[in-house]
């Protein structure tokens, strides 16, 4: 085997390598149901963590808003 042939050899090895390689990716990774239910747990999480932090911001922007109202009241007075 020439060193050219040997090239195209190893090309056309990892190629066939990447395409089995995205396929398996495409369909769910390993397929292990303790990762998919990690997985699962993981993202259920980080809804609630995004639902707090909404909460928070919203609790943050309403103590700002009414704080400055305090202030406009007592330059007011």
């Amino acid at each position: 085997m020439n060193p050219f042939e040997m090239v195209v050899a190893i090309v056309v090895v990892v190629m066939i390598a990447s395409v089995i390689k995205a396929r398996y990716k495409l369909h769910g990774g390993d397929g292990d149901p303790a990762t998919a239910r990690e997985n699962a747990r993981l993202r259920q999480e980080v809804d609630q963590l995004k639902d707090r932090l909404a909460v928070l911001e919203r609790i943050t922007v309403e103590k700002e808003n009414s704080l400055a109202r305090e202030i406009d009241d007592l330059r007011n007075r």
